[in-house]
């Protein structure tokens, strides 16, 4: 259920050109308990912009199967996070437009009707390229959220003037997320050089020390530099949703899209 679809019928509504009865069989869902190990939340999309978002990771072939088919029914599109490789082949299979990253684990089937744009780009920075993984999970969910995505790969700290050399991406990108592990310091030096809001994820890369990404997580929320936040170690789409949100602002248009229906109301009663 898209925000944009629900705010034109109400229009419609208020505008009398379409019957209360018919707009709450347009806005009626489909059976949510018709899954015995789900219960789908075909709302998510009216109450965050976005529809729900799949797991894969835990769960069988055919569970994830089985949602994808209730979401994509729904004109939702899908999106599916942490896919096994012998999950790709079904979902080819299953859905032939579904766009699939073996590199991010991730696979998105866009839906009926495009996302709404974001407002200026997501640059994506990553300390090395054993970083990627997590960096392309978060670029294709950014991508699929509506947003335009750049990146800067393999610039971190121990040869910090290939960062440097590129600060001209660093002042033009919206927000910026910055992918890192070992000793996990990138976002503190992209954080001191910029005024937009970084987004740091740690990454479980390093050796023993590195306690599996804990060093880099703590680092990260130990970091001097301003308006940086963290997410939580790998979490590359977690990332990806909070600077959609920078970029789309959201808490804006939900206020936008009340206030319009609320006067349209009134204007017709």
């Amino acid at each position: 259920m898209i925000r944009e679809r629900v705010l034109a019928l109400l229009r419609q509504v208020a505008n009398g050109e379409v019957p209360v009865a018919d707009a709450l069989a347009r806005l009626s869902l489909p059976d949510t308990e018709s899954l015995p190990f789900a219960t789908i939340d075909h709302h998510r999309a009216l109450r965050q912009g976005v529809p729900e978002v799949i797991f894969a990771e835990g769960k069988t072939s055919d569970q994830v199967l089985a949602i994808a088919r209730q979401l994509v029914a729904s004109d939702a599109g899908v999106l599916i996070t942490r896919v096994p490789a012998e999950l790709c082949e079904p979902l080819h299979n299953c859905f032939p437009g579904m766009q699939l990253s073996e590199l991010g684990r991730i696979a998105y089937l866009p839906p009926t009707e495009a996302p709404s744009v974001g407002e200026g780009e997501i640059l994506i920075v990553t300390a090395g390229t054993s970083d990627l993984p997590v960096a392309e999970e978060a670029a294709v969910t950014a991508r699929a959220l509506g947003n335009t995505v750049a990146r800067l790969t393999d610039v971190g700290v121990a040869g910090i003037h290939r960062l440097l050399s590129r600060t001209d991406a660093l002042a033009s990108a919206a927000a910026i997320i910055v992918v890192a592990g070992m000793d996990g310091a990138l976002p503190s030096v992209v954080g001191g050089l910029v005024a937009v809001p970084v987004i740091a994820v740690p990454t479980s890369i390093g050796y023993g020390a590195s306690f599996g990404g804990v060093a880099a997580l703590l680092t990260m929320l130990n970091s001097c530099a301003s308006g940086v936040t963290v997410v939580n170690i790998d979490n590359g789409f977690g990332a990806a949703f909070a600077a959609s949100r920078i970029t789309h602002g959201y808490h804006a248009r939900v206020a936008q899209s009340s206030s319009q229906v609320t006067q349209a109301l009134h204007a017709n009663s």
